[in-house]
């Protein structure tokens, strides 16, 4: 009995890899990127490492956003050193913190000219329910109110460009996400935050796509697939062991994870197409969970009450 559940368990994963095999699409275009400026948070590991070095191996220069400084300088001499791309830099930021956000876009501000492209990828999940210095639920805060705020400080350098573009790194679990505008920064459990977050992050897309749909900016969001990477490595015990299993048998690897980001960053032609969300390099329908006109606009405004600012200041 025991071998034939272990032998169907098995079975069936194997043919779940076979079949998410086969729906792994890839960035085909050669575009060059020399002349770009590239800022990719999150970016020392996982989705966000290959996503930023494909660009800097596309001539970009790279501004690596993390929090980490050794693990950024180890991202970092991997980049140089398969792409021999030098023009790659090191910028600290901990989402967590409003003041590092604020001071790591000041730093940005002041020494950058342009910026061609955000990929708003750091992100956190399987949190316990805490709170920041901010007052923010941490896991809303770093997949979410920090990265919004981060862009509205870079929007001005983002409009220097002749045509930049935003890209904010949801996920299908945005189709789990369930909150009003009056439990935005609740805890909702370890998977259920992370959901809200990422439902958040595709909000914040398509508002930000209309707000700036006069100036040349264009604004997407993207489920990377259910990639292997260690954005749940706090779960401990059987859940640890099981998404391990199910992640050996389905989930993309990291590079896999970023080729629709680098689609994004790169493909031609996409600005009729800001503010859609995208999955496996195609512009595909909105989750549900993401149709409500209302709540986007509830969320927008909850959103810059939380954080403090005018959307009219930076837009």
């Amino acid at each position: 009995m025991i071998l034939k559940f272990l032998f169907g368990l098995f079975g069936g994963l194997f043919l779940l890899k076979l079949y998410f095999g086969h729906s792994r699409k890839k960035c085909v275009n050669n575009v060059s990127l020399l002349g770009k400026t590239a800022v990719v948070t999150g970016s020392n590991t996982g989705i966000g490492l290959r996503a930023a070095l494909e660009l800097a191996k596309r001539g970009a220069r790279v501004l690596l956003a993390c929090r980490d400084q050794e693990r950024a300088e180890l991202a970092r001499a991997e980049i140089v050193k398969l792409t021999g791309n030098d023009s790659v830099i090191i910028k600290l930021v901990d989402f967590s913190s409003l003041a590092s956000v604020e001071k790591c876009a000041k730093d940005i501000q002041e020494n950058e000219p342009k910026i061609d492209i955000l990929v708003n990828n750091a992100g956190v999940g399987g949190l316990i329910d805490k709170y920041t210095e901010d007052g923010l639920n941490i896991c809303m805060q770093v997949n979410y109110f920090g990265p919004t705020l981060f862009t509205f400080l870079l929007l001005d350098l983002l409009k220097k460009s002749s045509n930049s573009r935003i890209i904010n790194v949801a996920s299908l679990l945005a189709k789990m996400g369930n909150f009003s505008v009056k439990t935005i920064n609740q805890y909702a459990g370890r998977y259920g935050t992370y959901a809200n977050s990422k439902l958040c992050n595709i909000f914040f897309t398509v508002k930000l796509a209309r707000e700036l749909k006069d100036a040349r900016i264009s604004v997407f969001s993207l489920h990377p697939g259910a990639v292997k990477t260690d954005i749940f490595r706090r779960l401990k015990g059987w859940r640890r062991a099981l998404l391990d299993l199910v992640a050996y048998f389905t989930f993309k690897s990291p590079e896999e994870g970023a080729q629709t980001v680098i689609y994004l960053a790169t493909e031609p032609n996409l600005e009729n197409l800001s503010g859609r969300h995208f999955d496996d390099c195609e512009a595909v329908a909105a989750y549900a969970s993401a149709e409500d006109p209302q709540l986007i606009e509830d969320v927008w405004s909850e959103t810059c009450k939380l954080l403090k600012i005018d959307p009219k200041k930076y837009i």
